[in-house]
This record gives C-alpha cells, structure tokens and sequence, in this order.
C-alpha cells in the first residue's frame, strides 16, 4: 500500500521492544512515515491482531552478529529517526548507541523510550505503568477514597509515554531539519506524566485541589462528575461543571426543585446529591437515559465497552474505527485536511520483508546475499 500522511517520506528504524515504542511506530506509520522494524530472526508473531505494531515492514537481523550490527549501521545511515524502547545501556552493547550512530548519520533523531529515563537513581531498575504513575502523583489521584485504581496503562505507557516520544522526535525531526543536526529524545514515561499532570498542579497552586483522593471536582468527589448505574446494570457519565449545564441536568432529570440540587458546589451537599442522582438514574436503562440525554448540553455520555463503542453513532459517523483483515481497530489520529493518514496494513511477520527493504534501500543484491549467508539477516 503506498503511504499517505503528513509524514510520507520519513524513514524510521524501530528496533522490536514492548508497549510505548512500539505504539509510537504505529502513529509515525499512520501519518505516512516509512517504519523498518528490526526483529530478531525465528520471531513468532504478526498479523492483524497485533495492532500495535500495524503499517509496517520487518527486517530480520541477528545483532549478535558483526555483519547484522553493520547492516543496521548502514541502514541508519539514511534514517531521519531511529526508534527504541530498551533499557538503559542495551543499545549501547549492541554496538548502536548514540555515539556510534550518530558518527554515522549526525542528522539522525535518535529517539529512547524507557519508563524511568535514561539517567537518575531508577534508571536501571525493572518496572511497568503502574509504578511509574504512581511514582508521579498520578496513582494517588485516580481512584476510589480506599485505594488507587490503576487507569488501564493510557496514561503513563501511552500518554506520558508514547505521546511524548513522537511528540520529541517531530520536534527534534524539525530541528535537523532546518540545522542538519540530530539529536537524542530521552522520552521517560515519568517526565511524561508529570507533565500531563500540569493542570492538577495548577489546581493545587490556586488552593483548588486537595490531595485527598475522591474530594475534588475532577476525582469523582463532585457527584455532578461522575458514572452512575442504571436499571440494566450498565453505567452513564455525567460531567457538567458549569451552572448552565448542570441546571440543564437537573431540569431534565426532574430534580432541580430538590433541596439537594440547589448548590452543587457547596460539598457539604455532595452526599445528598449523589444519592439523589444515584436514586434518579436507577429509574432507567442506559439506553433510555441515552435517548434522553444524549446530544445536549447537560454534559452526559453513555459509558460504553470497548466491543460496543466502534457501534456507536457518533464514532461511526466520524470514521474513528477501521477493520483490517477482520480486525476493528482506531483509526489514523488526528485528522488532517490536505494530508490524511492511513492505516498502511497489517503487522507483518517478524522478517518478512528482510530482502526487499535492504533492496529498497540500497543494499545490492550481493550484499543481501552475503548477509543472508553469514546468518546475520532471516525470516521469522
């Protein structure tokens, strides 16, 4: 499939890790980017259902060999971004460390994606979404008064994670761009997430937040922000924080005569509020409240499965779901008007395209051959 995006013309090498690099691959590759993905030869894997590593090619190297080092080299040579998600020094053993690789190619961005940086007392330590939240403030913040809730792995692996990480290698494409000079992106999922924490800071600054988890406007204290169940069992969100909106709310629940509706912003009513809402909502389905509510300005969405969302009208009218290969999946993010993305096919198998992308980009056929017999390149 040829690529279409704002990014079509980029090369980048992605060297097979877990999770955020990966994830960041993917959006490069939607936007148009051509990714190479270093894989390890006999790799099992590939295929639609792996959707995070989706819009690429594979190439098989053995970097235990000299010959499979050098190959990549040279592939660097004529890369805008080199991608990896190892731990701290592991680049560096393989002989493709910044120093070396950027000898080579001094335009490079040569991007890293690690949970806790590249330096600091953590650097080297094991972890995983949840400590690096928690690590942050994010943790303490999400959940019930009894205990933090882990919030799926989004917000650190993904949005203080690969967010981040695309985020700085685009900046930093556009810096070599202009100046000829690459440069390391040291993307932590810890520097991500204190940053996506900027607004809970601010609230806490203007004496706006406090540190008790499930008291605040945000944190499900406010009962007029929040999930409520329904007579099926399913749940809606509810979230208007200005007056306008919850009075629209209100009136359109019944309940804005109600003593306990009066003052939404005064807490010492959040606990009759909240029953009073819990109570209203019990009186219908989901589906019932959807038809009420849905579309106007009372703030409110009905809390749909991940199997239900691709169904719903809105997401479906806006496109935000593709199906490859029988498998639904997000659609290319955001959207542009001149230069849209496009999901560019399905995760290939783990050196699938070995030959034919050291052939596209410029390896002679001889040299192919000579890799292949060293042991240095292979199929999965």
């Amino acid at each position: 499939m040829k690529a279409q995006g704002p990014l079509r013309g980029v090369k980048v090498v992605e060297f097979v890790g877990l999770g955020p690099a990966p994830f960041a691959a993917m959006l490069l590759s939607d936007l148009g980017a051509d990714v190479v993905r270093i894989d390890r030869p006999g790799a099992q894997g590939g295929g639609p259902s792996e959707v995070l590593a989706r819009g690429r090619r594979s190439l098989g190297v053995n970097l235990k060999k000299p010959e499979g080092v050098e190959a990549c080299l040279k592939l660097l040579e004529q890369a805008d971004i080199l991608l990896e998600g190892y731990r701290p020094g592991v680049m560096e053993r393989l002989g493709l460390g910044p120093e070396v690789v950027l000898k080579r190619n001094p335009a490079l961005v040569y991007g890293r994606m690690t949970g806790w940086g590249q330096h600091g007392p953590l650097a080297h330590a094991a972890g995983h979404d949840i400590n690096y939240i928690a690590l942050t403030g994010a943790l303490h913040a999400i959940g019930t008064k009894d205990k933090p809730v882990p919030p799926l792995n989004v917000v650190g692996d993904f949005g203080g994670g690969s967010l981040y990480l695309v985020f700085g290698v685009l900046a930093a494409l556009h810096h070599a761009k202009q100046t000829g000079e690459g440069q390391i992106v040291d993307a932590a999922i810890v520097d991500g997430t204190v940053s996506l924490m900027s607004a809970i800071h601010q609230l806490s600054a203007m004496g706006m937040w406090s540190d008790a988890r499930g008291e605040n406007l945000l944190d499900g204290g406010a009962p007029f922000y929040g999930c409520y169940e329904c007579a099926d069992g399913r749940f809606v969100s509810i979230g208007p924080l200005e007056p306008e909106f919850y009075q629209l709310l209100f009136e359109t629940l019944g309940i804005a005569d109600d003593p306990a509706a009066k003052n939404p912003y005064d807490s010492r009513t959040w606990l009759e509020l909240r029953t009073l809402l819990e109570t209203t909502f019990r009186s219908k389905t989901r589906d019932e409240w959807s038809e009420i509510l849905q579309g106007t300005d009372a703030c409110f969405a009905p809390v749909m499965s991940p199997a239900e969302a691709p169904d719903h009208p809105h997401l479906a009218a806006r496109g935000a779901f593709e199906t490859v290969e029988g498998v639904t999946q997000a659609a290319p993010a955001p959207r542009f008007s001149k230069t849209p993305g496009r999901i560019q096919g399905p995760a290939p198998k783990p050196g699938a395209d070995s030959e034919a992308v050291l052939a596209a980009w410029g390896f002679s056929a001889d040299e192919i051959e000579a890799l292949r017999k060293a042991g240095a390149i292979g199929a999965g």
